[in-house]
């Protein structure tokens, strides 16, 4: 008997076949509620059976003993974050050691992505108490929302005052650098006034890389535990069938690659730089990142201790 599962996920491109029915499980029936913003919580939402979920939360509520939903090791966003740090064009700072002493602004305290970047700072030497933390919107078309979850440091970590958006503090030099998931419209334009804090993003990217092994995960696939205990197979059936929808979309893509005239050398660049597998989901591939990721979580105050992979991920993939 087929089973149907719905669920509410990002707008992936590497979902597409799925989506069109280019792809199709023996098994499961996948319904995609395309989502622009996660569902705040997946336990209680009548909706959907499951869906994408910050690392971040996820780890935070397994910390606290919360097993309202159970989390996959089926990474569906991963990326480096060396690019995610920006900066003034008019701003002389170019390395992360000189953002030691200085005011950061940042989208949100507790996102996984935003971990990952202080964590690139703790590998530098720069812990929380060693800058000054604002926390915000982005610009003025986001929307005011509270961005510290409870995790606030009156002189330390605090929200920005009167709701400005950071990236006019940016401009005007009240912000050093600020982390962002997402780049502000017109940043890539010649005329931008913003630019990367790094020089050469994609190089310090590939170098951490060949350090830690692996590429930050940042969001992941979670069940309701009733929807796995009726159907313990899902796991594997789910995650085999989106690999395999992002598999087929890599191909097309290297197939059709005039979507952007260099589109097809960031694909060679990708197959170069990278070892194949990089991308591969489950326990056993992802340990050394999810623990990594938990250590950061706690000594970031984020959790009160430090989880290890299996106790993170009490179901793995199949």
């Amino acid at each position: 008997m087929r089973t149907t599962i719905r669920l509410a996920l990002r707008d992936w491109d590497y979902l597409t076949p799925i989506l069109l029915g280019d792809v199709r499980s023996g098994d499961v029936d996948l319904v995609i509620d395309r989502v622009d913003t996660l569902v705040g919580d997946l336990a209680s939402d009548p909706d959907h059976d499951g869906g994408e979920m910050s690392l971040s939360r996820y780890a935070q509520s397994m910390a606290r003993g919360d097993c309202a939903v159970v989390g996959l090791p089926h990474f569906l966003m991963r990326g480096f974050r060396h690019r995610c740090i920006i900066t003034s064009k008019a701003s002389p700072i170019t390395s992360l050691e000189e953002l030691a002493g200085g005011a950061i602004g940042l989208t949100g305290w507790q996102d996984s992505g935003n971990t990952w970047t202080r964590a690139l700072l703790r590998r530098v030497g720069i812990g929380i108490d060693d800058a000054r933390w604002y926390v915000g919107r982005l610009t003025a078309r986001h929307p005011v929302t509270d961005r510290l979850a409870g995790f606030g440091r009156p002189g330390r970590i605090e929200a920005i005052a009167g709701d400005r958006p950071m990236l006019d503090l940016l401009a005007g030099g009240e912000l050093d650098a600020i982390f962002t998931p997402f780049m502000p419209p017109g940043f890539f334009a010649p005329d931008s006034p913003f630019r990367p804090l790094l020089p050469d993003v994609r190089a310090a990217e590939l170098a951490y890389f060949n350090a830690v092994g692996y590429v930050p995960g940042i969001h992941l696939l979670a069940l309701k535990p009733a929807v796995l205990d009726a159907h313990p197979a899902l796991p594997r059936a789910l995650s085999e069938l989106i690999d395999e929808s992002a598999r087929l979309w890599l191909d097309k893509r290297s197939k059709y690659a005039d979507t952007t005239p260099w589109l097809i050398d960031e694909i060679g660049r990708c197959a170069r730089d990278l070892p194949a597998g990089w991308d591969h989901n489950g326990l056993a591939h992802n340990a050394r990142m999810i623990e990594d990721f938990a250590g950061e979580l706690h000594a970031q105050v984020l959790a009160p201790r430090r989880l290890t992979a299996r106790e993170l991920f009490p179901r793995d993939i199949g």
